[in-house]
Parts: structure tokens; C-alpha cells; sequence
């Protein structure tokens, strides 16, 4: 999977760096995501968890023609919303 980002005017760098969150981790996630739900308009929303233990949500368009997913964001889960993720891993 060929993985491109949204590029910051400010920084220069991909917009998930503002938050913390290098390129490696958000392939992490989309390669083996605990969700993959739809998101606003055409967006996908992704959630999983990293090698090195943080949980992510990344926010990412699917290019249909080809194999290639164009991520807006990415950034750390908060408290209320990994607890939520907890509490559905654990119904399934």
C-alpha cells in the first residue's frame, strides 16, 4: 500500500508530525487497523494501535484506483474515546 500525506503550509511537514504522530505509526495503523469505519464525505477513519503500545485514529482517504490511501491526519486517541474503544474490543 503506497501511502502519500497531507502536507502543513506552515511546517512543510505532514500534518500528523503536528501532532506527534511519524509516518511510520500511521502505516502501522493501516495496515492492521482495530476499526476502519466511514468518516465525513469520502473519508475513512482508522483506529489501531502501534508497536509501540499508542492508539491512533487516522483520518485518510482511499484512492479507488489504485492501491495508494491519501491520510489528512492522524493523532493520539484521548481518555474517553480509548475507553469507549476498550469497552467495544471487549463485546466482540
Amino acid at each position: 500500500m503506497e501511502i502519500r500525506f497531507y502536507i502543513s503550509r506552515q511546517s512543510g511537514l505532514p500534518h500528523a508530525q503536528s501532532h506527534g504522530v511519524d509516518e511510520y505509526e500511521v502505516q502501522e495503523v493501516l495496515e492492521a487497523p482495530l476499526e476502519d469505519g466511514s468518516g465525513i464525505e469520502d473519508t475513512r477513519v482508522a483506529i489501531g494501535q502501534t508497536a509501540a503500545g499508542r492508539f491512533l485514529k487516522v483520518i485518510y482517504v482511499p484512492e479507488p484506483e489504485s492501491e495508494t490511501v491519501f491520510v489528512i491526519t492522524a493523532y493520539d486517541l484521548g481518555p474517553k474515546a480509548l475507553k469507549a474503544l476498550r469497552r467495544r474490543m471487549r463485546r466482540r
